[in-house]
C-alpha cells in the first residue's frame, strides 16, 4: 500500500480524478494558483512525484506531458482505510471506533455497500454451485428399453455383439 498523499500531492490529484481526463501541468498550475502561489516548476516535480510513484501515467504531447490517473479517488481512499484497519491489533474495536465517528449519511452509505457486496456475494456462490453442478458431469445414461412382448432380451445386432 502506498504511502498517504502528502498536501501539494493530493491537491493535484484531487484535480485529476476530478476532472477524470488527461491534464498538463499548465491546467493543474492556473487552478491551484486560484487558491494558492505556486510555481510552474513546484507542480511539475509533484506530478513527476506522482509519476514515479505510479498514481499517474503520463503521454509525450509536444514538449510536455499529459497525465492520466491510474486509479479512482475510491480506490485510494479504500487503500488507506484497508492499511489503517489492517494493522490495528483489534481490528474489530478499530471498526467500532470508526463507524462511532460517521456520521448518518456515512452510516447508510455503508449499509449499501454492505448490501452490495452481500448481494455479489450470492451471486458468486449462487455461480459457483451451478458451475460445481456442471463440473459433476453428465448423470447416468438413461437403462436402456425394456424388452417388448416377443422379444427374447437377446440382442444379436449392433455393434460390438
Amino acid at each position: 500500500m502506498p504511502r498517504p498523499l502528502g498536501e501539494l500531492e493530493d491537491a493535484v490529484m484531487t484535480r485529476v480524478w476530478q476532472w477524470n481526463r488527461p491534464v498538463t501541468v499548465r491546467e493543474v498550475l492556473e487552478d491551484l494558483q486560484q487558491e494558492r502561489s505556486i510555481a510552474y516548476t513546484t507542480v511539475m516535480t509533484v506530478m513527476d512525484n506522482l509519476h514515479q510513484k505510479g498514481w499517474v501515467r503520463r503521454e509525450a504531447e509536444g514538449r510536455a506531458y499529459r497525465y492520466t490517473a491510474v486509479s479512482t479517488r475510491a480506490a485510494y481512499s479504500a487503500a488507506l482505510m484497508n492499511e489503517a484497519w489492517s494493522t490495528s491489533d483489534n481490528p474489530a474495536a478499530a471498526l467500532v471506533a470508526f463507524f462511532g465517528m460517521m456520521s448518518a449519511e456515512q452510516r447508510e452509505a455503508l449499509r449499501d455497500a454492505v448490501r452490495i457486496v452481500q448481494h455479489d456475494d450470492e451471486a458468486a456462490e449462487a455461480a459457483d454451485a451451478a458451475g460445481a453442478a456442471g463440473a459433476a458431469g453428465p448423470t447416468a445414461p438413461p437403462a436402456p428399453p425394456a424388452p417388448s412382448e416377443g422379444d427374447s432380451g437377446a440382442r444379436t445386432e449392433g455393434p460390438g455383439r
